[in-house]
């Protein structure tokens, strides 16, 4: 219900949601602090990539730089189409790797399908950020995102460090990565589900308007999401 009051009910109203503001930041400062210090994990495995500069390991994806962050794009190889909800978040992508890369880190979408693929869909939504394939390695399974027919139906699969119990081939999650002098690869950080909302600005938005993301009445969350060229269709 709508509360209508006075510029001085607004301002007073305003200053203590100011207050919890400020403590959310603070402790979003405290939660980044403590996710760079989870230990680093060995990437003991030979990660190839198609991209198109050729076949890539996973250490020349980080382009020279020492961090590299992953975003997984729901495309499995057998989709013609990229997953609605992933390239709604990839709608936020265009134009940041430029700054990223001034801060030591290279960013790219890796997903199951076929390069050629992920081209054409690219080109089709006007993406320029890097994006390549790990088809066939078993990078998206190793990493949490993408499971196998033998997974979904005995229940052995795990998402977000839980059971997966959902019937999908493929789920978004980001995946961060380090790499030290001597070239050596380390796993840093990963999270799924509302864990990849990080990326995504446009919701912030939505978070700032009186309506909210208007979805509680939905079947489900984003229902009334559209591959941008088909709103109105």
């Amino acid at each position: 219900m709508t509360k209508i009051g006075s510029k001085h009910d607004w301002l007073e109203a305003r200053k203590a949601l100011l207050a919890k503001e400020k403590e959310l930041t603070r402790l979003g400062d405290e939660l980044s602090t403590l996710r760079r210090a989870l230990p680093w994990v060995r990437v003991d495995q030979s990660y190839e990539f198609d991209t198109p500069a050729g076949r890539r390991t996973l250490a020349q994806l980080f382009e020279g730089r020492s961090q590299l962050v992953v975003y997984h794009f729901m495309f499995a190889p057998e989709w013609e189409a990229g997953c609605k909800s992933c390239s709604f978040w990839a709608d936020n992508f265009n134009g940041i790797a430029p700054h990223l890369e001034q801060r030591d880190v290279s960013f790219v979408a890796v997903s199951r399908a076929p390069l050629e693929k992920l081209q054409s869909f690219g080109r089709r939504m006007g993406w320029t950020f890097p994006w390549v394939s790990s088809h066939p390695s078993s990078f998206n399974f190793d990493f949490g995102v993408s499971f196998t027919p033998e997974a979904i139906d005995r229940g052995t699969g795990m998402y977000n460090f839980r059971r997966y119990e959902n019937q999908m081939s493929d789920l978004p999650g980001i995946s961060v990565f380090a790499k030290n002098e001597a070239g050596d690869v380390f796993h840093t950080y990963s999270c799924y589900s509302r864990g990849v909302e990080l990326l995504n600005s446009a919701y912030r938005v939505l978070d700032l308007v009186p309506k909210g993301r208007d979805e509680g009445a939905l079947p489900y969350p984003t229902a009334w999401l559209r591959l941008r060229d088909q709103y109105g269709t």
